[in-house]
């Protein structure tokens, strides 16, 4: 009996694996790294910062990934071009990656907010590969609240939604410190494009408690006539596809009151590198490594029948 993964097309055995390289040393970065060292389908062929003493780097060199302090000049002056490239910097540093790798024909997977490259959330998204060479991952966020908010539009004329996110100051890095304006702008258009919903809004909260509290999203949303039991049906099923890939999601509270509808999702951490309470860095990396294996049946299977003809 041949097993195919539903969440990603893949046949263990029958894909040629990739090969990636990552770009970004920090939090992000090293849990990539991680992840696509575990899959079956992905090959760690490069990893790239800027500072040769990064833990980052020397977490990569530890598990057998080849390293440079070249940051993309690296990934240029490669032989031969990257099958994907996961981009971990920020939004304003990944507008420049584009440039200089659209014409390789690398498919780019961006962790930013560039709002550049075609919004995929996979549970939302599908199984199919995109054929875009610039995939856009909206933002931690956006990865947990859009299908949430997609489920909830599909099932019921909704008024207004709007996205509160709190993320531990302790792995809020740099990058997301510099990119919060395109954050808030990225997550909120990108609930419009999934939901269908004009009216939207979208905020991050950097919290300093100690201990660090985990990822956690509130999803607000004006359902008129709501049905409390129809509601949270739709919300039980939307979380139960999220938790395919991300077992760590769950929608701790579904709350309805008159038209007032609000979903308080928890994200924890299955990572060998992140504190159980970056859920927020976990739900996007996992959504970026699964678009990558997407991509790795895709090529096969367009192999594969090319050489049947």
């Amino acid at each position: 009996m041949t097993v195919v993964d539903d969440t990603t097309g893949v046949t263990p055995g029958t894909v040629r694996p990739l090969s990636v390289a990552v770009i970004g040393t920090g939090a992000i970065g090293q849990d990539l790294v991680s992840k696509a060292h575990r899959s079956d389908v992905l090959e760690c062929a490069l990893v790239v910062g800027r500072n040769p003493g990064s833990a980052g780097l020397r977490y990569a060199a530890e598990l057998g990934c080849p390293t440079s302090a070249d940051g993309i000049d690296a990934i240029l002056a490669a032989p031969q071009a990257f099958d994907v490239v996961f981009d971990a910097t920020n939004a304003m540093a990944h507008a420049e990656h584009w440039r200089l790798l659209e014409p390789l024909g690398t498919l780019l997977i961006d962790m930013t907010p560039s709002k550049i490259g075609q919004m995929v959330v996979p549970t939302v998204t599908g199984p199919q590969a995109p054929t875009v060479r610039n995939v856009n991952l909206v933002s931690c966020g956006g990865q947990a609240s859009v299908p949430i908010a997609h489920a909830l539009a599909n099932a019921f004329d909704v008024t207004y939604i709007e996205v509160v996110s709190t993320v531990a100051s302790t792995i809020a890095g740099r990058a997301t410190r510099l990119n919060l304006d395109e954050y808030v702008a990225t997550t909120q258009h990108a609930l419009t494009a999934f939901s269908g919903v004009r009216d939207t809004k979208a905020v991050l909260n950097i919290s300093p408690a100690v201990p660090p509290a985990p990822f956690r999203t509130a999803v607000h949303a004006v359902v008129p006539g709501a049905d409390a039991e129809a509601v949270r049906g739709v919300v039980a099923a939307a979380a139960e596809r999220v938790r395919a890939v991300q077992p760590g999601y769950e929608a701790v509270a579904c709350a309805v009151s008159g038209d007032r509808v609000t979903v308080s999702l928890e994200v924890m951490a299955a990572s060998d590198v992140l504190p159980p309470y970056a859920g927020n860095l976990d739900i996007i990396n996992s959504a970026a490594v699964m678009v990558a294996e997407q991509h790795a049946a895709r090529l096969s299977s367009v192999a594969w029948t090319g050489a049947g003809r």
